[in-house]
């Protein structure tokens, strides 16, 4: 299995919401590392950019963002449907800036912080705390803590924008913060979409009977996007000389429910192989006409079906097979049914009228995803694990999608499947009403779950990659436990480390973990690779560095001394080097390092003659390998020096302490 080398093999997307009918492709892309940058970051701010570009200013934004602007935070309620949610997503993206980062608070999950702990807010993060869903005990909860949120956003010129649950109540100390959002008008909105869908004004502007029936019901503004998505969709399958006017009675036709049409076709189909080619064009729109064959075959051989016994030149061709179920193929071999979001019709009635058929589809899945053919893409994977998990989603059953996926991960036995296993998950998350539950699953799998197979690298990439992009503290914690239960490999360990990179306030959190029980060896393990002396001593956006702060002291002195006093010295030697190699440029921080250091060693007891000894045996090896040069490394030794005699209550150095040898283990 040697493509699956390596610990970055697949990187996912933030899980874009959809939420009515038609494909939803989440396209899961190769070699992250070599794109220069975490992909959540990058993934996140497109999914904002996004939403900026589409919104219509609705009623209420004016104010809205002049409250945020002047206090840092803004109280949005508004009836649902509105684009209150929405709205309030674009006001944090209008205040972007190289510091902080997009969050959303979910202060009831595994992994999120109180909001009234101080340490949830980053200097100049962007908050979001949507509970445009909450009950009232959850929304009397969460308004208790507001004050002291605010308190801390305020301290970090963040900025915060809470969803409050519509006719909620608001205590009279944050009426002022308080603006309401109504909805702008519809036609508006879609015409917006449509634009942006790359459809040319002088169509869109027309008056079109199909629009003005359609726009007539008041409707959330989420059936006005679907509906201008489905326009877009019908105008790229159109023929050639069909305008605006068709375009949108396809669409319209598209949401009509079709439950009926489709149930007779299914009736009408009595050959097994028929359905079959059926299930598998739905599963497959848009696939080549090779593939959707081998599908279907495949989907027979899944199910248990018989071979056909008719000779081969006496059987029906693949065209006139096609036509008995309303599909065929253009001229690039692509396979299509003929009405659109047909393909979402059929695979609600078999999801729905054949239970028995979801368990042997989730292995079809499988095996599909596996194919070799040139007409096999990536893309066309995504879709058809999107597909599956769509039926998954769309009838509750969430957690039935994480067992596949695990099941997935834990037997794959090629990047392909691997890929698939993320991709569900990927989905999931990306589903709003399900994402909570997905979240609660994987941390369960990460924290206690015996993981087989690959599974857990599977988890490592959601983490990393999905997770992340909206809730980094989530993310954070699953990693660390994956980390945790690494043997053999460094993949979870590798993604926490580049996570906490991203953010001084993740480095913080972490290390107050690490220390805040007895570590164990793989805490020792983390905490070397996390608690680098560049991240401590480098400012960040207050102009402070960790290394300053009191809280962090404590807890690096306790992981240094926990290493000192039970990890043998080749295993901290280099990252001791390290340290010493950065106190010697780092001025007065550098200083605190070896004040660190040295308060490590003094903390060990019964070994402080030995991890004295030790440390400054590491002190004299880092002279020779310094970047700077062994002058000036030397200086910094002979500081330590000091800073170790006067730990010991000597006036002065008299005789250096009795080190092991360079590479061997203090005594």
């Amino acid at each position: 299995m040697s493509e699956l080398n390596g610990t970055t093999w697949v990187t996912g997307t933030t899980g874009p919401q959809h939420n009515g009918n038609g494909d939803i492709n989440v396209t899961v892309l190769a070699d992250q590392q070599a794109m220069g940058r975490p992909s959540f970051t990058r993934f996140a701010d497109d999914q904002l950019a996004w939403l900026r570009r589409v919104l219509v200013a609705p009623p209420g934004m004016g104010n809205a963002r002049s409250q945020l602007a002047d206090t840092g935070t803004v109280i949005l309620d508004g009836e649902p449907g509105s684009g209150r949610s929405c709205a309030a997503r674009v006001l944090l993206r209008e205040h972007h800036k190289d510091m902080g980062t997009f969050r959303e608070l979910l202060p009831d999950e595994a992994g999120e912080l109180p909001l009234a702990d101080p340490e949830l807010v980053g200097a100049g993060d962007r908050l979001l705390l949507d509970l445009s869903a909450a009950d009232t005990v959850r929304w009397a909860a969460c308004r208790a803590d507001l004050s002291a949120l605010r308190k801390a956003v305020h301290e970090e010129r963040a900025h915060l924008v809470v969803v409050m649950p519509h006719g909620g109540t608001l205590e009279s100390d944050l009426q002022q913060y308080r603006v309401e959002i109504l909805q702008p008008r519809r036609e508006w909105v879609l015409r917006r979409h449509l634009r942006t869908h790359g459809l040319p004004p002088e169509q869109y502007l027309r008056p079109d009977p199909t629009v003005t029936e359609f726009l007539y019901e008041r409707r959330p503004l989420r059936e006005v996007a679907d509906f201008a998505d489905l326009v877009r969709r019908a105008r790229e399958a159109a023929a050639s000389g069909d305008e605006f006017t068709q375009w949108c009675a396809t669409a319209r036709k598209a949401q009509a429910d079709r439950r009926e049409e489709v149930a007779a076709l299914v009736a009408r189909l009595g050959d097994s192989s028929q359905r079959a080619l059926l299930i598998s064009v739905a599963m497959l729109h848009g696939a080549h006409a090779d593939v959707v064959h081998r599908a279907a075959q495949l989907l027979l051989h899944t199910v248990g079906s018989p071979p056909d016994d008719l000779p081969l030149l006496q059987r029906k061709d693949l065209a006139e097979r096609l036509a008995e179920i309303s599909a065929g193929a253009g001229p690039d071999g692509r396979v299509w049914f003929r009405d659109l979001d047909y393909d979402s019709a059929v695979r609600t009635h078999f999801w729905d009228h054949m239970p028995d058929l979801r368990q042997h589809l989730g292995a079809w899945t499988a095996r599909s995803v596996a194919l070799n053919s040139p007409h096999v893409t990536q893309e066309l994977r995504d879709g058809l694990v999107a597909k599956l998990a769509g039926e998954y989603l769309r009838t509750g059953r969430a957690e039935g999608l994480a067992s596949l996926a695990e099941d997935w991960g834990s037997t794959a036995t090629s990047r392909a499947g691997l890929e698939a296993a993320v991709q569900a998950l990927t989905c999931g998350l990306g589903d709003p009403e399900h994402a909570g539950a997905l979240r609660g699953w994987i941390y369960q799998s990460c924290a206690n779950k015996h993981l087989k197979g690959e599974y857990a690298r599977v988890l490592v990439q959601v983490c990393a990659d999905v997770i992340a992009a909206g809730h980094p503290d989530q993310a954070m914690l699953r990693l660390y436990y994956l980390a945790r239960r690494e043997h053999g490999t460094a993949g979870a360990l590798q993604a926490l480390s580049d996570l906490v990179e991203s953010s001084h306030r993740l480095r913080r959190r972490l290390l107050h973990r690490l220390a805040r029980s007895e570590p164990s060896q793989a805490d020792l393990g983390i905490f070397l690779r996390v608690g680098v002396a560049e991240a401590l001593t480098d400012p960040y956006d207050n102009g402070r560095a960790l290394a300053e702060e009191r809280r962090v002291r404590s807890s690096v002195i306790t992981c240094w001394s926990a290493v000192l006093n039970r990890l043998p010295r080749p295993t901290w030697q280099p990252y001791a080097e390290r340290w010493l190699h950065t106190s010697v440029d780092a001025g007065t921080r550098g200083d605190m390092l070896l004040d660190l250091l040295v308060g490590a060693a003094d903390r060990c007891e019964g070994r402080r003659g030995a991890a004295f000894a030790a440390l400054y045996a590491s002190a004299r090896d880092a002279e020779r390998t310094a970047p700077g040069g062994s002058l000036r490394a030397a200086l910094t030794t002979d500081l330590l020096l000091q800073k170790i005699c006067s730990a010991q209550g000597l006036s002065r150095p008299i005789t250096p302490p009795q080190a092991a040898s360079p590479r061997g283990t203090a005594r």
